[in-house]
C-alpha cells in the first residue's frame, strides 16, 4: 500500500502537526482593518459638518436637506460600527453590515448629489462578501 493508496501526504510523518489557517485570527484581523478605515469614513462624515473641505465636497450649508440628513446619519452611523468592529463584537458586525448596507442603498438610488464611485461601491460590496465568508470560515472552526 503506497502513500497515494491511503491519501497521505507522504512529506508529511504522522508525529507532524498539520498547519492549518486560524480563521477567526483572520477574522479579527480584517474586522479591526475594516474598523480603522470605517472610522476614518467617519472623519469624513464630520469634517464635512465642520466645514472642513473634504475631497472637494461642497460646505454643508450649501447641501440640500436630505443630503445634510444623510451626511448627519452616517457621520453616527459610522464611529459606532467602527468601534464594534473594532471590538470584534456581534453588534459590531451587525451594525458595520446595516451602515455598508445603507451606503450601498444610497449609492444604489442616488438621491442629487449623493452618489459615490462605482470603485468605492464595488470595494464595500468585496468587504461584505469577505466579512461573511471569513464569518462562516471561523465559525466552522469550532
Amino acid at each position: 500500500m503506497t502513500a497515494r493508496d491511503t491519501g497521505r501526504n507522504p512529506a508529511l510523518r504522522d508525529d507532524e502537526p498539520r498547519r492549518r489557517v486560524a480563521w477567526k485570527r483572520v477574522l479579527v484581523w480584517f474586522m479591526r482593518t475594516v474598523a480603522a478605515m470605517w472610522m476614518v469614513k467617519a472623519l469624513g462624515s464630520w469634517a464635512t459638518i465642520m466645514g472642513v473641505d473634504v475631497f472637494g465636497f461642497p460646505q454643508f450649508e450649501e447641501l440640500p436637506t436630505g443630503l445634510k440628513g444623510l451626511v448627519i446619519a452616517f457621520a453616527v452611523l459610522d464611529p459606532v460600527a467602527a468601534v464594534g468592529l473594532w471590538l470584534t463584537s456581534t453588534w459590531g458586525g451587525v451594525m458595520w453590515l446595516i451602515a455598508v448596507l445603507s451606503h450601498l442603498a444610497v449609492a444604489g438610488l442616488q438621491p442629487a448629489g449623493a452618489s459615490i464611485s462605482p470603485v468605492l461601491a464595488g470595494v464595500e460590496a468585496v468587504l461584505v462578501v469577505t466579512y461573511i465568508v471569513l464569518s462562516w470560515l471561523a465559525g466552522r472552526e469550532e
